[in-house]
């Protein structure tokens, strides 16, 4: 399959390009390959070609975008020239979408009307969020798929009419299975050094690859087979290898972010959470307050920026400031001690560094930073060097992982003992 997204705005960058990862996260847990995706412009001869190519190369070309009813909107026109088709007037659309206006008390025009016109002998996929159907053509044994570009219209078309219709098509097509475990604690280079045995004994029709972000490493371990049944006993066994090789650095098999563990281990076990932050500077409340129901488990946080707040607010002592300096494990225990008082909370995290570009000593270069977890019964302190080439966006980042994952662990402790 190769996926074509039309549009000016996304070559340009108005508008990201969101369609091209959503389609193909559906695409691969639905077991279909993409084996190409294209970004064009609104211009008809670079439709004309790109389409004409793919459809020498694959099966099933699908299109978003450019079925709108202005005059840069050239998508449909073009699918016919190739396909050697004409448009029509599809009635149930035209309905659908003079009810959608008379609904919104506005006039019908004649452009309006032209939403509802689609290629002869094709598959209406009825669009319930928009005036734009989508279109599926069938020639020859290719498949030609266009659905409008606005992300909302073009997931529920995927979702209720592609995929399923792609499935009872070719019900015994060529499976593709994967699992991902996530990663957090280590290199990508050290993961890999450590993984090598493993990497090594894998079957050829299974794949493993990294994917990358700050502070976490996602494992994909991908198989192709024709015999859906033996692949996915393969990928069983071989990923449950895969979770014992990684050890103490993988922290989950689903597709969960770690504030998401984190909400869900602190409300099950009705605990609380608090966090004072320096260097990371809220992003830490950023993340645990972007799962919905964070309100039950997160009381709030503390953005302690300068000494004077560590010390007139938090109660950081005046002595750790001086003799260790504000990064330090004496002071980022402070914070999370106290901010455990101040809130009256079960858990806290504290978090104190040098993120940079500038502040960084011999001692202490940039990077640096001190992360402490304060749970019921004990303090856990840790040191991290988070380099100073990666960007002080990313060692915020890192750091904020890093400060989760902590946590994690402590409250994970504290359920098994």
């Amino acid at each position: 399959m190769i996926l074509i997204n039309i549009g000016d705005e996304l070559l340009i960058g108005q508008v990201i390009n969101t369609n091209a990862a959503f389609v193909g996260q559906q695409m691969a847990a639905a077991g279909f390959e993409m084996t190409d995706v294209l970004t064009i412009g609104d211009d008809g001869e670079q439709i004309r070609e790109s389409v004409t190519r793919a459809l020498e190369k694959t099966d099933i070309v699908l299109i978003t975008g450019g079925l709108g009813p202005t005059r840069d909107d050239i998508t449909k026109k073009v699918i016919c020239d190739i396909c050697h088709r004409d448009l029509v007037i599809d009635e149930p659309t035209l309905q659908h979408v003079t009810d959608l206006f008379a609904a919104r008390g506005m006039e019908l025009t004649e452009t309006n009307r032209q939403q509802a016109a689609v290629p002869t002998d094709s598959i209406v996929l009825n669009n319930t969020l928009g005036t734009a159907p989508g279109i599926w053509i069938e020639d020859n044994g290719k498949v030609v798929i266009a659905l409008p570009g606005v992300p909302f219209e073009m997931e529920k078309l995927i979702v209720d009419e592609v995929i399923p219709r792609l499935k009872a098509r070719d019900e015994q097509h060529h499976a593709i299975l994967y699992k991902v475990l996530q990663c957090t604690g280590i290199t990508e280079s050290g993961l890999s050094d450590m993984l090598t045995e493993y990497e090594q004994q894998l079957p050829p029709e299974l794949k493993l690859a990294y994917l990358p972000k700050p502070g976490i490493i996602r494992l994909r371990l991908t198989g192709h087979s024709d015999n859906r049944e033996a692949l996915q006993a393969t990928l069983d066994e071989q990923f449950a290898k895969l979770k014992e090789a990684a050890g103490e650095y993988a922290f989950t098999d689903r597709d969960l972010t770690l504030e998401e563990i984190i909400g869900e281990l602190l409300t099950k076990g009705k605990k609380t959470l608090a966090v004072a932050e320096s260097c990371t500077g809220g992003y830490i409340a950023h993340l645990i307050t972007s799962v919905p129901g964070s309100s039950k488990y997160f009381e709030g946080s503390m953005v302690s920026y300068s000494n004077e707040v560590k010390r007139e607010i938090l109660n950081v002592r005046e002595d750790n400031l001086k003799r260790r300096g504000a990064v330090s494990e004496e002071v980022v225990s402070d914070m999370a001690l106290n901010t455990m008082g101040l809130f009256d909370v079960d858990y806290t995290i504290a978090t104190s560094g040098i993120a940079g570009p500038d502040g960084g000593t011999p001692e202490k270069p940039v990077g640096t930073v001190w992360i402490a977890v304060a749970t019921p019964v004990r303090l856990v302190t840790k040191l991290f060097h988070f380099g100073n080439r990666t960007g002080r966006k990313q060692i915020v980042e890192r750091a904020s992982h890093a400060a989760l994952n902590m946590l994690r662990i402590e409250i994970e402790k504290d359920i098994r003992r």
